[in-house]
């Protein structure tokens, strides 16, 4: 089987020697028009992929940095259908890879079909969806294969393997390793059991493994060795460009 846009780009990263790097901004953040600017330079400082977040008023595995910019960004009139025109508008400008992610009632208003081939003809390589368990996800899935999107697994350190086993059967892409059990946010530790989870998962997925939720610098990685293909940070990135400073200088820690 062919690899998958996102499987060959971090395999790009891996060969190269380094891990793939894949920051995280709600659509719109922190304004409509700055949010491109941001995502230019993240792309110019090295982003391997660049997931961009569909704000929803109910984000419930977000923490409070990611929830109040996307909050901010629906009060400022940001919807899926903005994200899909927008990105459309700007694709060919954007040499990384573009995952959305999101909750699943944006994309069911949406409509399956119609928002996978927008997807496809926006330049979107992969879909995130947080809130929709596997048994639930056929449809959408189906939708996404036929124009050539990954619809990613997430896995937390509490999955049991047998459960890991039945992603690993239709899954594409890379895999998404939540570090915590509990919400988005960057945090100064990851829990121990994050390199035995990564190993385990190792064992059972043909695919990339990305470790995300609570990332904030390149040193947290350092533990993880062989078992990483790619990390996926967004809080901090957030916080840094609240503060006042720019995506550019924050892609420049990861370098």
């Amino acid at each position: 089987m062919a690899q998958s846009r996102l499987q060959q780009r971090i395999k790009a990263a891996n060969d190269a020697g380094r891990k793939a790097l894949i920051p995280f901004l709600p659509g719109g953040y922190p304004d409509q028009e700055r949010f491109w600017k941001e995502i230019t330079e993240l792309d110019k400082g090295g982003a391997d992929v660049i997931e961009i977040g569909v704000p929803f008023s109910d984000p419930v595995a977000d923490g409070p940095v990611v929830e109040q910019a996307s909050l901010a960004c629906i009060e400022s009139g940001v919807c899926l259908e903005w994200i899909i025109q927008e990105l459309t508008r700007h694709r060919d400008a954007i040499g990384a890879e573009i995952v959305l992610m999101g909750y699943m009632n944006p994309f069911y208003q949406y409509g399956l079909k119609r928002f996978a081939q927008d997807a496809a003809k926006a330049g979107v390589a992969g879909i995130i969806i947080p809130d929709v368990p596997l048994e639930e996800a056929a449809a959408f899935r189906a939708e996404l294969d036929a124009v050539g999107i990954d619809l990613i697994a997430l896995i937390g350190l509490n999955t049991p393997r047998e459960r890991m086993e039945q992603y690993a059967a239709v899954s594409s892409g890379f895999v998404y390793l939540v570090s915590v059990l509990g919400i988005t946010g960057a945090r100064d530790t990851l829990p121990d059991k994050v390199r035995g989870k990564l190993a385990e998962a190792r064992e059972v997925f043909d695919l990339p493994l990305a470790l995300g939720f609570g990332i904030k610098s390149p040193e947290q990685l350092d533990a993880f060795g062989d078992h990483l293909d790619a990390v996926v940070f967004g809080s901090a990135l957030i916080q840094h460009i609240r503060g006042g400073e720019s995506a550019a200088s924050f892609m420049e820690r990861w370098r």
